[in-house]
């Protein structure tokens, strides 16, 4: 195995306007352990873990219901075994329900949410969580309740920074809000899809991010491997060897989305922008993904060494403008209401300025 750092990957960011410093990649573990049946087993899983620390990463993503707990207990054990765990950013998440049948196994209350970090503590093998995610919005919880809840947590020295993933643009408005007007921690990141394929939080989410001082951490950048290139299509569905296939008729919608003609376009048009790049569409992909505005570290997930490898060295990938201009044309995301008033337009007509020039572009203006 290789020990060379990749330069690009020690080249930290700050997360949002904390003073958290973190990796421009960032290593999910999703796939650690083999209760899902497509993960991998513990030495294969801290191999990768190695070589990604070797190469100058710090900032690791796991969550209490990845592989039914095998996941943390594998970054666990690997810096039991190795050391170094203050070295790392080790950020998990809470909502998944861990008992059928009671109701505060799981959500966003108080309870589950002390329940579930004393459990990730323990398999862990930790006192302290770098970065605390909500998973996913509840429906249910008041948000004065998850606020006080984690703020709690920070002061008492069992989490140093905070995080939400998957909820609505104005449910972390109002989160940041109420903490900045009540001396709350605040939010330092959001964790979201994004990709070529799934661009939806470029209407509200980024400029909240960019307007609250939170950082944007995508989740699937390779759209569960749709944007590698390596699948073929029949109809709107993919062929070919992975694990694509098999989740594409399983009924979970965040999966079943995907398979469109729209996307599949796009794969045809990522994959000719590698091809004139001499590079592997993954590596475009993320190339893509993590040079977004608001995007502060975009997660990525491996099976084998080689295929992190490979990952990293995105990074490394210069999209010239042309070429960036036709992938922009080809997943740009339909206009819905009200966001058709704000086209250029209507800009450049000077409705809202009563047609004086102003020079100065408000942050949500994209050409």
């Amino acid at each position: 195995m290789t020990t060379n750092r990749v330069d690009s990957l020690a080249q930290y960011h700050l997360l949002g306007r904390s003073g958290l410093r973190v990796s421009p990649l960032c290593l999910g573990t999703m796939t650690f352990g083999t209760e899902w049946g497509w993960g991998v087993p513990e030495e294969a899983s801290h191999r990768m873990l190695a070589r990604y620390l070797e190469a100058g990463g710090n900032f690791l993503d796991t969550a209490d219901g990845y592989t039914n707990g095998s996941s943390e207990q594998i970054i666990g054990e690997y810096f039991a075994r190795h050391g170094g765990r203050d070295r790392a950013v080790i950020a998990t998440k809470f909502t998944i329900s861990a008992s059928p049948g009671d109701p505060n196994s799981g959500g966003n209350g108080r309870k589950n949410i002390y329940r579930a970090l004393e459990g990730s503590l323990r398999r862990l093998k930790t006192d302290y969580v770098d970065l605390y995610w909500l998973h996913a919005w509840d429906g249910l919880t008041p948000v004065e309740e998850v606020m006080r809840t984690l703020t709690d947590l920070v002061r008492e020295g069992k989490v140093r920074y905070l995080g939400l993933s998957d909820v609505p643009a104005w449910y972390f408005a109002r989160a940041q809000t109420l903490a900045e007007r009540d001396g709350w921690e605040p939010i330092s990141a959001l964790q979201l899809e994004y990709s070529l394929v799934e661009r939806n939080i470029e209407r509200e989410h980024i400029p909240a991010a960019l307007a609250l001082g939170a950082a944007v951490t995508p989740w699937a950048p390779l759209a569960a491997g749709l944007l590698t290139g390596k699948y073929t299509r029949e109809g709107v569905l993919a062929k070919g060897e992975g694990r694509l296939p098999s989740i594409q008729t399983g009924g979970h919608p965040a999966n079943e989305k995907l398979f469109t003609a729209r996307n599949w376009d796009i794969v045809d048009v990522l994959v000719d922008v590698a091809r004139q790049l001499d590079r592997p569409p993954a590596q475009v992909a993320l190339a893509w993904v993590t040079r977004r505005p608001g995007v502060g570290s975009t997660i990525i997930g491996a099976t084998r060494v080689e295929q992190l490898e490979a990952n990293l060295h995105a990074l490394d990938v210069q999209i010239p403008p042309e070429l960036a201009a036709r992938l922009e044309a080809a997943s740009r995301p339909e206009r819905v209401h009200p966001y058709h008033f704000f086209e250029e337009a209507f800009y450049s007509q000077g409705m809202f300025t009563g047609g004086t020039t102003v020079r100065a572009e408000p942050a949500w203006f994209r050409r």
